[in-house]
């Protein structure tokens, strides 16, 4: 007998756990096989430490559980409506076999793909689940049948392979060996992955990929070899001290440009200087020289007359009275604006 199911994380689970003199059967680690709707496909590749060996991440809907051994009241298998159904998370891995068989159709070249016809339908695969039957109440009425409430193990990260399901999904793929990619082309991706991937070690023998004599003929000279690590740092390190070196002199010379700033300063008047010394000219000073006969001199006029008649010029004590006077002269003080004011 085939009956609908509900999941184990529905509310009505817990409240049938928790009800008292209801009649429950409880299965746990049964041995089943769940009905899956593939939805989509999507081949990826685990990662360095194991040599990004590829792998098939399958999505898609459960739609059914068949248990290994029937159910009380007769049950064989528990069925969801379409969009009822828990979500389930797949993973498809190759054995060695299998790869081989991949490579021969051209896993190297760009044109590989995941087959579509695989998808869209529905496949059994098999796992364990845990179930609780709650039996009809016992009026027997009609219409009246057992509920069951379903949890599939590991549904969002469930291991398949060859063996344990008994899909060889190798055998979908399309042989895409010669759609516009040769032997020799093969070889020389195979060879820039390797290089790419720094030079990690290939899943297959030359041998296991099938390439013939007539491929490593067409090759006339080998692929260059990888810079060791240490050279080629040692060249970048080269390259971005000259790019600091580059930015630290633009950055002065903007700097000897900009009035105001020390180097504007050494540059216009110390660097000029040393330049003016070293080419035999006469160094002119950036101001000015003082005079000190005439810039110090505030009563220019009152010394003309003395220099024209020729009389003694005035003693240092005449010329303190002098700058002192004068000095006065200019300084009006709180009363000269009171009075300016009146």
């Amino acid at each position: 007998m085939r009956t609908a199911g509900l999941t184990m994380n529905n509310a009505w689970a817990h409240r049938v756990l928790r009800e008292q003199g209801v009649e429950t059967y409880g299965l746990e680690g049964m041995a089943a096989e769940i009905c899956v709707l593939v939805e989509s496909l999507e081949l990826m590749h685990r990662g360095k430490e194991e040599n990004y060996r590829p792998y098939l991440h399958i999505m898609g809907e459960l739609r059914s559980v068949t248990p290994a051994e029937a159910l009380p009241f007769g049950i064989s298998q528990v069925t969801y409506s379409p969009g009822q159904g828990e979500k389930v998370d797949a993973f498809y891995e190759f054995d060695d076999q299998q790869l081989v068989v991949l490579a021969g159709k051209g896993y190297f070249t760009n044109g590989f793909a995941v087959p579509e016809q695989i998808t869209g339908i529905e496949w059994e695969l098999p796992t364990t689940a845990n179930m609780l039957v709650l039996a009809p109440s016992g009026t027997q009425t009609e219409g009246d049948a057992p509920v069951v409430f379903t949890q599939v193990h590991n549904i969002g990260g469930l291991e398949i392979d060859l063996e344990s399901s008994g899909y060889d999904l190798a055998g979908y793929f399309a042989d895409h060996s010669k759609d516009g990619a040769s032997q020799t082309e093969v070889v020389v991706n195979e060879r820039g992955l390797r290089v790419r991937s720094d030079a990690v070690n290939s899943l297959f023998t030359e041998e296991e990929l099938g390439l013939g004599a007539e491929a490593e003929q067409v090759i006339a000279t080998p692929a260059p070899e990888a810079a060791p690590a240490a050279d080629g740092m040692s060249t970048r390190l080269k390259q971005v001290e000259a790019e600091i070196a580059a930015e630290r002199a633009q950055y002065q010379a903007e700097r000897g440009r900009t009035e105001g700033t020390m180097e504007n300063l050494y540059r216009e008047h110390v660097a000029a200087a040393l330049r003016t010394e070293e080419q035999g000219e006469p160094f002119a000073p950036p101001y000015p020289a003082l005079d000190v006969q005439h810039d110090l001199d505030l009563d220019l006029e009152e010394q003309e007359p003395h220099q024209q008649t020729g009389m003694p010029a005035p003693s240092l004590d005449e010329r303190k009275h002098q700058l002192a006077r004068r000095a006065a002269d200019l300084d009006f003080g709180d009363n000269s604006e009171q009075s300016l004011g009146s």
